[in-house]
């Protein structure tokens, strides 16, 4: 009868209607939300971010598919039985009764008794001398992980778009103050002042016979990390060493415009969750074993990684203002695959991204516990356990969004190649085509800024 009063047949139908029209309701205000997000993004030509929103508009409908197929299949997965013993390994909390691990279940289902009385599927278990595989209320409980998943993930998102373009931003009043000027002399005081800055970027990075040892530059470059190294004078050196290598006899070059649109590219790729993400929270899942702290110390592996990522970063910037330093003529910055590993920029965006994600997943883990175990659960672990996690957690979010990421954006522009990608229409087939003209004809062409 418990089963039989809890079924749709029996419950009113303006409780059905009501629930459908909120959830209805929720759901068509976010769909249309997304949808003029979309036409904005458009209509100021911001083809990456709009990219980038299909792209999270993508993996928010797998996470939805996903709760959808736990809760089809949920019937089917809850009859299935294993031996008890087996339901008795590596759990995230320990049993409150020293009793046998078939014991050790069945207390467990004494505790849910309104679980047992709205589903036959325990019993069933319990009649063949097993256990569920997986009860109706841990698939529930996972329907609200994946949910939370889903808004941290979106959230996150946001603010790392949000603070890296404010990081870039910042960098525009460099790239207006060596634009030509209209006087004629404008040329040459353009000429000096990026000498003037190239001097200045060479002595700040070369200073010291000891900056040659390869421990003390990596030292350096480590510590740079932290204080907003890019100055005006490195943005300006490596400026210049970009629009040399690429486009030699372009007459204006917006920079500051070419690396805002690589941020927007390169947050296109970290919104996906990839397959060895999905992977990677399989593992996660896996090692929640109690005892072992397993959330505490995988926390700093973001951080770590961070680090890393933001010393090589900084070590690139060092490295090739040895190498013009080196120069006996005409010293200049020289972009070169060379400097990063394996000859590959993108390595260091696929570490970015991986930072980014299980950082935004510790995150939602974190809230997932909270909300549906309450604070003090056996996985929330001890306060000296949480309180770091989330502190780290918030330093690698806002370190890697405002710091890392637009670093990435200006250095990974070092290597031998550019990215024709962010050019719009007519531009990106005129870039095109003068990079296939023979190098005699760059001579008597002057392209357009690029705006």
């Amino acid at each position: 009868m418990a089963e039989e009063s809890n079924s749709l047949e029996y419950t009113p139908t303006w409780v059905v209607a009501v629930v459908c029209f909120v959830i209805v309701l929720i759901s068509f205000f976010a769909e249309r939300g997304l949808h003029n997000l979309g036409k904005w993004l458009k209509k100021k030509k911001q083809d990456a971010l709009f990219e980038a929103l299909q792209k999270l508009e993508e993996e928010l409908m797998l996470l939805g598919f996903i709760s959808l197929l736990l809760t089809v299949t949920q019937g089917a997965i809850s009859r299935f039985c294993i031996p008890p013993h087996l339901a008795a390994i590596m759990l995230p909390c320990k049993r409150k009764t020293e009793s046998s691990s078939h014991e050790k279940y069945f207390h467990v289902i004494n505790n849910r008794r309104r679980l047992l009385s709205a589903s036959s599927n325990a019993a069933h278990c319990v009649h063949k001398g097993k256990v569920q595989l997986f009860s109706l209320e841990a698939l529930h409980q996972l329907h609200i992980f994946i949910f939370v998943l889903a808004v941290v993930q979106v959230i996150f998102c946001a603010s790392t778009m949000v603070l890296g373009g404010a990081r870039i931003r910042q960098w525009k009043a460099w790239e207006d103050s060596i634009k030509p000027k209209p006087e004629p002399e404008g040329q040459t005081k353009i000429a000096e002042e990026h000498h003037h800055h190239l001097t200045k970027f060479l002595h700040k990075h070369t200073k010291g016979f000891w900056r040659k040892a390869a421990v003390i530059s990596w030292l350096i470059s480590f510590f740079k990390h932290f204080t907003g190294s890019i100055t005006k004078s490195d943005y300006i050196a490596l400026r210049q060493g970009f629009i040399k290598a690429h486009f030699p006899h372009m007459s204006q070059f917006n920079f500051h415009e070419y690396i805002l649109r690589n941020l927007q590219m390169d947050f296109k790729q970290i919104v996906g969750i990839s397959w060895y993400l999905w992977l990677f929270v399989v593992i996660f899942l896996l090692l929640n074993v109690e005892g072992w702290h397993t959330y505490f110390w995988l926390a700093f592996l973001p951080l770590i990684l961070l680090l890393l990522v933001g010393a090589k970063l900084e070590h690139i910037i060092a490295l090739m203002a040895h190498e013009a330093n080196e120069q006996t003529d005409n010293k200049e910055v020289k972009p070169s695959d060379d400097h990063f590993w394996f000859g590959k920029p993108v390595i260091i965006l696929h570490l970015i991204h991986f930072i980014l994600f299980q950082n935004s997943f510790e995150i939602a883990f974190f809230f997932w516990i909270w909300c549906t175990y309450g604070f003090e659960s056996c996985i929330m672990e001890k306060l000296g356990y949480i309180v770091p996690r989330l502190i780290m957690g918030l330093i690698v979010q806002v370190l890697c969004s405002y710091s890392t990421l637009p670093l990435y954006a200006l250095v990974s522009q070092m290597g031998s190649k550019y990215t024709v990608r962010v050019f719009r229409g007519p531009t990106q087939s005129l870039i095109t085509r003068w990079a296939n003209m023979p190098s005699g004809i760059h001579m008597r062409l002057r392209l357009i800024p690029i705006s």
